[in-house]
């Protein structure tokens, strides 16, 4: 019996040191990317110019293969008589404000997001899940993921979204800035649907010059504030409206992005944590051993 039970001891002494192998700081810190390139991309919305017709949430839909519904829906704008955030049905949304210039044309305003250039979800990201890449979109890596949603606290947008009616593999949603759509040399899929050009892509700096342009030449058209240009460091989405951005339900930030600290603290904690799937097999290999010894015990007995 005293070889049977030191073989049950091998085993679990094997499984919890394989287990150890995969706890070294090495392997466990998080190492995020957030390259700022000066060729990143970026999406200037003209909020003068939307008309709502909603075609982006549309194309959105089908570009990720989210379930929608035919275009002529779309029509429909009793949608827009309530404030909605994208999750994780809908990565982008229009709402509706009261334009008190013109009642019978009401402000449309479309919402996804940011892709900040010091984005708050990649320092609150323990595992370096959520990257911001040289293109200037932020995107996020369902491998890493643990489901920890710090990002989704973290964003000063309230974009994020988690999958709560997946059981299995529930994903952070969000808008990838169409990544696939571009690298096939396609606009994203918001844009390309736009059927008044409220939406402009290209490098992000041009659409600074462009926006200040804008708000030079049609003084009475626009508030002198590009929205994006600095905000929390800066985002590859920016906005033009004829009033102040909090009446369309834009947050008010300051120019500082998420604080860097927050970074190198999460990740320093992180790398001697363990992780949950770790230390339940950890503990499973206690648990096995210790019955192991009870069943010889009682053999022996």
């Amino acid at each position: 019996m005293k070889s049977t039970s030191r073989r049950s001891f091998l085993k679990a002494g094997t499984a919890i040191t394989a287990v150890a192998a995969g706890l070294t700081p090495a392997t466990a810190h998080a190492g995020p990317t957030n390259v700022l390139s000066p060729n990143r991309l970026g999406v200037l919305v003209d909020t003068t110019v939307c008309i709502g017709c909603r075609n982006c949430e549309w194309a959105c839909k089908r570009a990720h293969e989210l379930e929608t519904a035919p275009l002529e829906a779309y029509e429909d704008r009793t949608p827009l008589r309530e404030m909605r955030r994208p999750d994780e049905t809908a990565l982008t949304v229009v709402n509706q404000f009261a334009n008190p210039k013109a009642p019978d044309q009401p402000t449309t305003v479309k919402v996804q997001c940011m892709h900040c250039d010091h984005p708050a979800c990649v320092s609150a990201c323990i595992v370096g899940a959520i990257s911001k890449q040289d293109d200037g979109a932020v995107l996020w890596d369902t491998d890493k993921c643990i489901g920890c949603r710090y990002c989704m606290v973290a964003c000063p947008f309230q974009i994020p979204a988690f999958e709560y009616r997946k059981a299995i593999q529930p994903r952070i949603m969000k808008c990838d800035f169409c990544t696939d759509r571009r690298a096939a040399g396609m606009l994203p899929a918001c844009v390309e649907s736009c059927p008044v050009e409220a939406l402009t892509f290209g490098p992000r700096e041009e659409l600074v010059r462009v926006a200040h342009d804008k708000v030079r030449r049609a003084p009475d058209r626009y508030v002198e504030h590009v929205y994006g240009e600095r905000e929390v460091g800066g985002t590859s989405w920016m906005y033009l409206a004829d009033r102040k951005f909090e009446q369309l339900a834009f947050p008010t930030l300051g120019e500082s992005p998420a604080p860097g600290v927050s970074e190198s603290i999460q990740h320093g904690i992180f790398a001697y944590f363990v992780p949950p799937v770790s230390l339940y097999a950890l503990l499973g290999a206690v648990m096995w051993t210790a019955r192991q010894r009870h069943d010889d015990e009682e053999d022996q007995s």
